[in-house]
């Protein structure tokens, strides 16, 4: 599989902080370009904001801060940072397309039953509409919760 650029979707949760690695290694592995992109929503839809790091209902300019933090794990591969309006699976799928990204790495909360009823699965839509492939990352349940 030839890979020039990578699609890397940034929540801003530590699900989507472990998935960073990764994407790093590959891009590096294949010399791709990683991009980095946050697809920006309505503040209800993240339940009073608790995915941004405890940041309630960030501005655009916060956003675009945030995401300007954001690097690889490896500082020589290259990287953007793009900010996004509308729903993340629909935005993120759409960004892919237009960039012809290669493909998608993304982290996963890896929600189930009520929480993944309600809060739906960024991830699964992802992986159900992409043109190109798309691999989610876990991170392993301890480290998550914080006790490794």
């Amino acid at each position: 599989m030839d890979v020039k650029k990578i699609l890397v979707p940034v929540d801003f949760s530590h699900a989507g902080d472990a998935a960073l690695g990764l994407a790093t290694a590959l891009a590096r592995d294949t010399g791709a370009k990683l991009v980095f992109v946050h697809a920006q929503e309505p503040a209800t839809a993240y339940g009073g904001g608790e995915l941004y790091y405890g940041a309630l209902d960030p501005s655009t300019d916060e956003l675009q801060k945030m995401l300007a933090r954001i690097e690889p794990t490896d500082s020589t591969v290259p990287h953007e940072h793009r900010l996004i309006s509308g729903d993340p699976a629909h935005a993120i799928v759409r960004l892919a397309e237009e960039e012809s990204c290669d493909m998608i790495v993304m982290g996963t909360h890896g929600r189930t039953g009520l929480s993944r009823m309600l809060m739906g699965s960024v991830a699964e839509a992802v992986v159900r509409r992409a043109g190109c492939p798309v691999l989610t990352y876990k991170q392993p349940a301890a480290k998550s919760a914080g006790l490794v």
